[in-house]
């Protein structure tokens, strides 16, 4: 492109006013950059249902609102709901009536635009209307 004007340039015989440098510089090399891969991580959240809260009306709440928003966000690639109906030793109950498990693939992702979200917003909203303390787990496999 600079030699194309320069040549134009001669051709009009305005070369002695226009002074055109045509070395070709390379472009400067791109900065390195260092994107780490997103840190898959696993949640548990164990819970039970607050006073007055029945097992239908919950799952039913799972399964038309809590799973279809929660597993549609890119960054949850596995979100399931489980309730804890018995031991497989001893007598008595289990310490929770439910147990959910999320694989996802980003944490810093979900944490900051996939909870902000309007969606995410109203379905934690909701959750907090039915569980009764919840914990939130981070949990890493042991090998």
């Amino acid at each position: 492109m600079i030699r194309s004007i320069a040549i134009a340039a001669l051709a009009l015989g305005t070369a002695a006013c226009v002074s055109i440098d045509t070395t070709e510089v390379a472009p400067a090399p791109a900065p390195a950059v260092t994107a780490e891969a997103p840190t898959p991580v696993n949640l548990i959240i164990i819970y039970s249902l607050q006073e007055g809260v029945t097992p239908a009306d919950f799952e039913e709440w799972v399964a038309t609102r809590d799973h279809p928003t929660m597993r549609a966000l890119s960054r949850v690639k596995d979100f399931q709901t489980y309730r804890a109906d018995g031991l497989l030793t001893g007598e008595g109950t289990p310490s929770v009536a439910y147990i959910e498990t999320f694989a996802i693939n980003d944490l810093a992702g979900f944490g900051s635009e996939d909870m902000a979200s309007e969606a995410v917003q109203a379905i934690t909203s909701e959750f907090a209307g039915f569980a009764e303390a919840p914990e939130f787990i981070l949990v890493t496999p042991v090998d």
